[in-house]
């Protein structure tokens, strides 16, 4: 379930047509940052966990302005640079991040007393569903904002961002609110994990952490909320049933690169398009647009502006 949320937060991003490398890190802030209020302030752990997030919204946000001057591969690159930085002083400080050990001994969720109804967090059960609740309100938040005007605005920053610049969208801003509510999320999935495992270091959140997320998110696809979704599952499953049952866990490096590898030459849209055109299927004959007509998902193109933020315009 935090799988889940890491990869359909960091998918918010590339709604803007940003893509990060250092999104688990900001995920680690999230983390760290609970794990610290828990242990060493005594703040209770679901105040700390929101506290947590929101430290990693205000990162993510004091990043934005020397990351948002870059675009494409070098704001890919910023991005990374940033989150080793970040890395590198979990490393190096002991206090109060722990040093290369990280922290231990994180409190866990509190335990529900009801009368004579109670439920405790250290159960992997009940922490599971303490997950599915949070996850799941996170995810209707994410959908609710993809479709309203902030949201759209995204996507016309996204296809045309000098044309949504020129009818007076300040682009800067809105890839910045996109970082910053993506990282809030993320921090909530870091902060999830932390108070589960009980234990945080920067190990965890590595550069193979990132390409793990990376990897999910492309064979899903991100057209779609629920394409991250469908590659964490899919690869889960083959890590945890077929790897995990071959004894060949070791080789969950070589089998994820092989399902990209894959995924890119057949399936350059991720596992969603396998769904959308099975919902096609099922639903009847595709329609064929007219000429000129937008195509689904697609808004009219003003006159001698092509390609100008498609969903924004259609839904605006």
């Amino acid at each position: 379930m935090i799988d889940i949320l890491v990869v359909v937060s960091y998918r918010l991003l590339t709604l803007t047509g940003e893509w990060s490398l250092g999104h688990v890190v900001i995920m680690g802030v999230g983390a760290y940052s609970s794990a610290l209020l828990a242990k060493k302030l005594g703040v209770p752990v679901p105040l700390a966990m929101l506290l947590g997030a929101a430290t990693a919204g205000l990162v993510a946000f004091v990043l934005s302005f020397p990351l948002f001057r870059m675009k494409g591969f070098y704001f890919l690159i910023g991005s990374f640079a940033a989150g080793e930085i970040i890395r590198l002083c979990w490393k190096r400080f002991r206090e109060p991040f722990g040093g290369p050990k990280g922290l231990k001994l994180v409190p866990s969720f509190p335990d529900i007393q009801l009368g004579d109804f109670s439920m405790a967090f250290f159960n992997p059960v009940n922490y599971y569903y303490l997950c599915l609740i949070v996850v799941s309100v996170s995810l209707f938040i994410l959908y609710r904002l993809e479709r309203s005007r902030i949201g759209l605005t995204f996507h016309a920053i996204h296809w045309q961002d000098k044309l949504a610049e020129s009818v007076g969208v300040n682009t800067w801003r809105y890839r910045a609110l996109a970082f910053v509510i993506a990282s809030f999320f993320g921090g909530v999935a870091g902060a999830l994990l932390v108070h589960y495992i009980g234990t945080v270091n920067p190990n965890q959140f590595d550069v193979e952490a990132m390409v793990f997320v990376l990897i999910w998110v492309i064979v899903g696809g991100t057209a779609t909320l629920y394409g991250p979704i469908l590659g964490v599952v899919a690869l889960t499953i083959i890590n945890e049933v077929v790897l995990r049952e071959l004894g060949a866990e070791a080789m969950r490096p070589f089998f994820y690169g092989a399902i990209l590898i894959a995924s890119i030459l057949f399936l350059p849209k991720g596992l969603e398009s396998l769904m959308l055109r099975l919902k096609e299927l099922l639903g009847g004959k595709r329609e064929r647009p007219v000429f000129g007509e937008p195509q689904r998902g697609q808004a009219p193109e003003p006159d001698g502006h092509p390609g100008l933020g498609r969903e924004a315009r259609r839904l605006d």
